[in-house]
């Protein structure tokens, strides 16, 4: 049974984001992410003006006279949230802690969804694949994504997002719009994240909290990498010292920018210090603007 603060807390999404999704995401979502081809509706009798080329000749041949296949827009989506909960996401220095984050974030991608009746799945991952939740439809299958994110506890400390990303491959059939949440510290992801990308619409978003961008000037610290246990001491009064991290983190955002913009996986960061309303309807005016 979940304690009463997670229930609170689920509650307190639901509410926040569903507004949101209504006040400001209404029809971007739908416009951005369509149905991909189309699919088999039914057989019908060749009526004058109907194209040549859908006549489906067994049938034709079976019934002594032309009949065409007909065809839909396949409007139905899934869209899958590949949500990393390793150790590094229970950090934050502002707000709320990046799994937090995560999970409002994929409360609105989430009720966005079953807005347009798409089906919503989730994969939690570290180290390890902690949790598949199959795709469906419907507001308690979606508070129950929220929960997962928000309460589960993982055994993993550390990230593998290629192993995400292949089991991904094996569990979805069909195409789908995958979220990939995580803070991407990690390597060897660009050649699964790659080939998904040719098979999966795949989305990255990436969680950044200040702290990992620059050093307070607070004198001696004492730092603990939180999926490896290791720890190390530093002077934050060395201005060269404060500088150079600045600098080394920095070069990491643009390398990890470039490569995912080299295998065409669109990027959005989200920061733990600001809305993040803001770059998600950047994110959704871009994609409108490229489909024009």
């Amino acid at each position: 049974m979940l304690p009463g603060e997670v229930l609170k807390q689920i509650r307190r999404i639901q509410i926040h984001t569903s507004r949101m999704v209504n006040d400001v995401f209404a029809g971007q979502y739908q416009s951005v992410f369509k149905g991909r081809g189309m699919e088999f509706d039914e057989v019908r009798e060749y009526q004058p003006g109907d194209e040549i080329r859908s006549i489906d000749w067994n049938v034709t041949a079976r019934m002594g006279h032309p009949y065409i296949k007909k065809f839909v827009e396949e409007r139905q989506l899934t869209i899958m949230l590949v949500v990393d909960l390793s150790a590094s996401s229970q950090f934050a220095t502002v707000n709320k802690l990046k799994s937090e984050l995560a999970a409002e974030l994929s409360a609105v991608l989430a009720f966005s969804a079953i807005r347009n009746n798409d089906r919503v799945g989730l994969i939690i991952f570290t180290d390890r694949i902690e949790k598949f939740v199959p795709p469906k439809k419907g507001i308690n299958h979606v508070l129950r994504v929220i929960r997962e994110v928000l309460y589960f506890k993982p055994e993993g400390r550390g990230t593998d997002i290629a192993l995400a990303i292949e089991h991904l491959n094996r569990v979805t059939t069909r195409r789908t719009v995958s979220f990939l949440i995580s803070d991407f510290m990690a390597e060897g992801y660009k050649k699964p994240l790659k080939a998904a990308s040719k098979r999966h619409d795949i989305v990255a978003i990436k969680i950044v909290d200040p702290r990992e961008e620059a050093l307070p000037e607070v004198g001696m610290l004492e730092l603990e990498d939180a999926e490896t246990g290791e720890r190390l001491s530093i002077n934050t009064g060395d201005k060269r010292l404060r500088g150079d991290y600045s600098r080394l983190t920095s070069k990491i955002a643009e390398e990890t920018d470039r490569l995912l913009k080299s295998i065409n996986v669109d990027n959005i960061t989200i920061r733990t210090d600001m809305p993040y309303i803001k770059p998600l309807v950047a994110f959704f005016r871009m994609r409108e603007r490229r489909l024009r």
